[in-house]
C-alpha cells in the first residue's frame, strides 16, 4: 500500500476497484482523501463472498491485500466495525466476467459511462480511458491528453471544453513482444523486464532485433501522437499512467527529453475519475 493513513471511524471509507485486463487496482478512500492504493491478482468469489462477510476494516483489507496484516500488528484502526454493513465499492471493470463476478459483494456500485460527464463520448468507449481522462483533466485542467501504457497503449484526448475529441489504441510494449514470440516460427519470446535501457537501434542478433524494433517504432509513434497533440492545442497537458509508465518515460527521457519533462506522471487517474463522480453526486454512496 501507497501513503497508509489510518481512519478514526469507518463512516466515510469507500473502497474503488478498476478490473483491468490482467491485474486488480485498488484504492481505499477516507471522504475525498485516498488514504492508500495497491494492485492484486484477481480475486476467487470465494474471497469475495468471505469480503462481504467482514466486520471490520481491517479484516476487509486482509482478506484483498494480505500484506495488510503487517499494518493490524502496528496497531490497525482506532474504530475500524462497520456501522451497519461493508463499506461501498465503486467498480470500473473493461472485463465483464469480472464485473458479473463481483455483483457478490452486497454494497457494489458498477460505474458506467452515463456517469462520466465527458461530452461526445461513443458508446464502446472504455470505462477505464472515461474516467482516466476525466479524473486528469479535473486534476490539472483541460485540455488533456492521457497516455495509459497498459497491456493495451491509449490515447484519449478532451479539448478545454470536456469534450472528448478521440484517441488511438494499439498493442502495449508487452502484447507487441508476445505476438512476435507467440505466433512466429522462429522468433524468440522477449521479456519486457529485461530492456531497461534502450537496445542498439540496429542490433546484430535476434532478440535485441526484436527489442529495438518494437521500442523505437512504439516511441517514434508516441512521439508523433504528442506533437500532433500540442499541434491542436500548444498548451494542452499530457499525463501518463499504466504498468509501463516508468519504462515508457525512461525511454522518452533518453531519446526526446522535452517531451518527457512534459509528462505528468500519476499511476491513480482512474480514481481521481471515480472520486469526482462520488463527490459530485454524494446520493451514490448514501444509496448503497
Amino acid at each position: 500500500m501507497k501513503s497508509y493513513k489510518h481512519p478514526e471511524q469507518t463512516e466515510n471509507v469507500w473502497l474503488a476497484l478498476e478490473i483491468g485486463n490482467s491485474r486488480l487496482h485498488w484504492a481505499l478512500f477516507l471522504g475525498e482523501t485516498l488514504s492508500s492504493a495497491w494492485d492484486t491478482d484477481y480475486i476467487p468469489e470465494s474471497v469475495i463472498q468471505q469480503m462481504a462477510e467482514c466486520q471490520t476494516l481491517d479484516d476487509l483489507l486482509e482478506k484483498i491485500f494480505p500484506l495488510h496484516q503487517r499494518t493490524k500488528k502496528q496497531g490497525g484502526y482506532a474504530d475500524n466495525s462497520f456501522p451497519t454493513s461493508s463499506p461501498p465499492l465503486l467498480l470500473a471493470s473493461v472485463v465483464p466476467s469480472q464485473t458479473a463476478i463481483w455483483q457478490i459483494y452486497p454494497n457494489v456500485r458498477v460505474i458506467t459511462l452515463d456517469q462520466v460527464p465527458l461530452k461526445g463520448m461513443y458508446p464502446t468507449l472504455g470505462i477505464d480511458r472515461a474516467l482516466a481522462l476525466w479524473g486528469a483533466g479535473k486534476m490539472w485542467g483541460f485540455p488533456m491528453l492521457v497516455i495509459d501504457a497498459g497491456t493495451a497503449l491509449t490515447f484519449t484526448v478532451a479539448d478545454d471544453n470536456q469534450c472528448l475529441i478521440g484517441g488511438a489504441i494499439l498493442p502495449g510494449i508487452g502484447l507487441q513482444f508476445a505476438a512476435l514470440g507467440e505466433k512466429t516460427g522462429q522468433l524468440p519470446l522477449v521479456e519486457r523486464q529485461n530492456i531497461a535501457s534502450l537496445p542498439p537501434r540496429f542490433a546484430l542478433n535476434t532478440t535485441e532485433s526484436i527489442q529495438s524494433g518494437v521500442i523505437y517504432t512504439l516511441i517514434a509513434g508516441i512521439k508523433d501522437f504528442i506533437e500532433a497533440w500540442w499541434q491542436l492545442f500548444p498548451n494542452g497537458k499530457i499525463a501518463i499512467k499504466g504498468g509501463d509508465r516508468t519504462l515508457l518515460l525512461n525511454y522518452l527521457q533518453a531519446l526526446y527529453p522535452t517531451i518527457a519533462v512534459s509528462l505528468i506522471v500519476e499511476t491513480n487517474l482512474i480514481f481521481w475519475g471515480m472520486r469526482e463522480i462520488v463527490m459530485g453526486d454524494i446520493a451514490i454512496l448514501n444509496e448503497l
